[in-house]
């Protein structure tokens, strides 16, 4: 292997466009080829993203015949995730994978088994874990006491190019699985215990969409330590612009809030952006005085200097480097990426049957 990780990026919609501008600005990578089964649409989105330099394919297997890189970034539809990672471990490449990393646990786990038995190093794209805000957040549940009360969302009104690309992902999978891994993670991190116990529900609201499939969603989790957790999600036009950020977390001794961009008036759910973005941290102490009123004021921790989209994507990108580089041990990762999965697919089943589905 070269002093830089060669490297190439299958799929070039928003994020992997953004992962490969990420590449382009890191010393230890070395962006080498761009692959997209649309040549129309791959040349353009290189072009759009400054990286019409880049080497283009149409075919991954060819592209990585050429090119013979040391790593693939992964930001295709989830319904292929597990294919080309398998592909690419088999190849002999470190991989990148973008959120889930497969469609069903059985397909993560032979991802992942695959991995160990080649010493190859596979990174989800798990970009809260690498958001110092939410770190943050996490870390002072922590100090909350037990049990907890999580309550997350994340609608997004789409149109135009955006609905399309939310009903292709709708063709095989709903926004409370898609989206929802990401905040069921955060659940775990925050509870450190483990969930027993998932219930949903769902609503199709468009004509568009198989009859079969919902683009709202809701789930609760049940941790065994009593702490429960609430995640909404909901893709396309009829979403509001508005009710998109509730992140919140509630214990025994007060409660940590991510202050978020819809409450400036300005954001709105269409804005990818703003879906990271955390503007403030509100502190609440539940603790009261004799007179039965609170002891402390909440506090508003300022969060402003946090990165901006591309900013987390370097710093994913330089936990995948460091990975590789070091041979860092990503049992514990890759763990979590199944975990919160499984918890997401249970809660797939609950829509589908009306029925509490108990996590073994």
């Amino acid at each position: 292997m070269s002093d830089k990780i060669r490297i190439i990026v299958i799929g070039c919609g928003h994020m992997g466009s953004s992962h490969a501008t990420a590449y382009r600005q890191l010393d230890g990578f070395e962006l080498v080829g761009l692959v997209a089964r649309n040549p129309q649409r791959l040349e353009k989105a290189a072009h759009q993203a400054g990286l019409g330099d880049i080497r283009q394919f149409t075919d991954f297997d060819k592209a990585v015949e050429k090119l013979k890189p040391d790593a693939v970034c992964i930001c295709t539809y989830p319904d292929t995730h597990a294919d080309y990672a398998i592909r690419a471990i088999k190849a002999g490449l470190h991989v990148f994978v973008e959120k889930p990393i497969a469609e069903t646990v059985e397909q993560a786990q032979k991802v992942v088994n695959l991995a160990k038995d080649k010493d190859k190093k596979v990174v989800v794209g798990y970009i809260l874990r690498h958001h110092p805000v939410w770190i943050k957040f996490i870390n002072l549940a922590h100090s909350l006491g037990k049990p907890l009360v999580m309550r997350m969302n994340l609608n997004q009104q789409s149109k135009g190019a955006e609905w399309l690309c939310h009903k292709n992902l709708l063709a095989s999978m709903s926004p409370i699985v898609d989206c929802g891994v990401h905040y069921v993670d955060v659940m775990c991190q925050m509870t450190r215990t483990k969930p027993i116990q998932v219930q949903a529900i769902g609503a199709r609201m468009s004509d568009e969409i198989s009859t079969d499939m919902y683009n709202y969603g809701q789930l609760q989790v049940v941790f065994e330590e009593g702490s429960v957790g609430w995640y909404e999600a909901g893709w396309g036009p009829m979403m509001s612009r508005t009710a998109f950020f509730v992140k919140d977390v509630i214990g025994p001794k007060g409660s940590i809030s991510i202050v978020g961009p819809g409450d400036d008036g300005k954001s709105s759910s269409d804005d990818v952006d703003s879906h990271t973005k955390t503007n403030r941290l509100l502190i609440h102490s539940s603790t009261l005085n004799d007179e039965g009123n609170f002891v402390n004021e909440d506090k508003l921790l300022d969060t402003s200097d946090e990165p901006d989209h591309l900013g987390l994507c370097k710093r994913e990108q330089d936990y995948f480097l460091k990975a590789i580089r070091e041979n860092i041990d990503l049992s514990d990762h890759l763990f979590a990426a199944v975990n919160s999965l499984r918890i997401v697919l249970a809660a797939d089943e609950s829509v589908h049957t009306g029925k509490v589905v108990n996590l073994k």
